[in-house]
C-alpha cells in the first residue's frame, strides 16, 4: 500500500470519527451522571468498529465487481471524455452538498429526535429509526450493542467517507490480507477520538465534563450540516482531480 493511499484512508477515517454514531453518542455516554464505566464505552465502540468492518468487507466485494463492470463498459471511451464526465459529476456533487446544508439549516433547532437519541444513550434504551421506542435495557451490554447497531445502521446511507475509502481500496489492486488490515486500521482511526476522550474523562474526572459539554453542544448544532460539508469536500476533490488530469493530458 502506498503512503498516499494510507494518508487518504487515515484522513477519511478521521472524518468518519466525527459522525453521530462514532463521536456524539460516545460523548453522551461519557456525560452520563455518576462514575464513568469504561466497559460501557468499550462495548459500544467495539460494536461500532466491528459493524463497520463487516460492512466494509461486503462493500469491497461488491465494489470490486462493480468496478470490473465499469471498466469493461468504458474500455473504449477516451480518457479525456471520462475526465470530463468526472468533472461534471464533481460539480453535481458540490451542488448536492449545498442542498444538504440548506436542508440542515431548515431543520435546525427542531427538538425531538436528537433529544430522544440522547435519552437513549444515557439511559440504555434501544431507539428506533424515529427516536426512542421506550424499551429500557438498564444500560446493559445488550442495550449498548443494540444502540450501536441501530446508530451505525441508520448511518449507512450517509457514510460518504467510508464509501470513498472502500472505493479506494477496491481500486488499488491489493491482496485481501492488506485490504482487511486497512479496513481494520480505518475502524481503529474512526473510534480513536472517542477512545481518547474517554481516557481524558476517566483521568480528569469532573474537570473534563465542561470540555465534553462544549464539544457536545457544537456537534449537536452542526451535526446535521456535517454531511453537506463532507459531500462538498469530496465533490471538490473530484473536480480538482479531473482538472489536473485534463491539464496534464488534454489530448
Amino acid at each position: 500500500m502506498s503512503a498516499t493511499l494510507a494518508l487518504a484512508l487515515a484522513g477519511l477515517g478521521l472524518l468518519d470519527s466525527t459522525s453521530f454514531g462514532t463521536l456524539l453518542i460516545p460523548i453522551w455516554l461519557l456525560l452520563t451522571p455518576g462514575r464513568v464505566r469504561a466497559g460501557r464505552i468499550a462495548v459500544y465502540l467495539a460494536t461500532v468498529a466491528t459493524f463497520y468492518f463487516c460492512v466494509g468487507v461486503l462493500l469491497v466485494l461488491g465494489a470490486d465487481a462493480v468496478l470490473e463492470a465499469v471498466r469493461a463498459a468504458f474500455a473504449d471511451v477516451a480518457p479525456t471524455h471520462l475526465r470530463s464526465g468526472q468533472l461534471i459529476l464533481g460539480f453535481i456533487v458540490i451542488a448536492l452538498s449545498y442542498r444538504l446544508e440548506a436542508r440542515a439549516r431548515r431543520r435546525a433547532g427542531r427538538p425531538g429526535r436528537l433529544q430522544r437519541w440522547r435519552a437513549a444513550a444515557m439511559s440504555g434504551a434501544v431507539p428506533d429509526s424515529e427516536g426512542l421506542d421506550g424499551r429500557d435495557t438498564r444500560g446493559g451490554v445488550r442495550g449498548l450493542m443494540s444502540l450501536a447497531l441501530v446508530a451505525t445502521a441508520l448511518e449507512i446511507v450517509t457514510m460518504v467517507p467510508y464509501l470513498a475509502a472502500v472505493g479506494l481500496l477496491a481500486n488499488a489492486d491489493l491482496t485481501w490480507q492488506v485490504i482487511g488490515g486497512a479496513l481494520a486500521g480505518y475502524c481503529v482511526v474512526m473510534i480513536l477520538p472517542a477512545v481518547l476522550l474517554g481516557v481524558v474523562r476517566i483521568a480528569a474526572h469532573d474537570r473534563a465534563e465542561p470540555v465534553l459539554q462544549r464539544i457536545n453542544d457544537w456537534f449537536t448544532r452542526n451535526s446535521a450540516k456535517a454531511l453537506g460539508w463532507t459531500v462538498g469536500g469530496i465533490g471538490i476533490g473530484m473536480v480538482l482531480n479531473a482538472v489536473i488530469a485534463l491539464l496534464a493530458d488534454p489530448a
